[in-house]
């Protein structure tokens, strides 16, 4: 299956996959702050295993970062 991941054309061999066998598969680092947006659409967490990607969408891995002022 060929998707578009973080902006680049992947190539997966697998014909489906849910949202959080994608984060396995792809080794994302820290699975559990990471959110997704998948063809432009922010998911909720509870949504990660019940949403499958499918050939031709798109895929971004989204991490929030804190921070402060002086």
């Amino acid at each position: 299956m060929k998707i578009k991941m973080n902006g680049e054309e992947k190539n997966l061999s697998q014909a489906t996959l849910s949202v959080s066998e994608l984060l396995v598969a792809e080794d994302v680092k820290m699975p559990e702050m990471v959110s997704v947006e998948l063809n432009g659409e922010i998911l909720d967490r509870d949504a990660f295993d019940s949403t499958t990607v499918k050939e031709g969408d798109a895929v971004e891995f989204l991490y929030f970062m804190g921070g402060g002022s002086e």
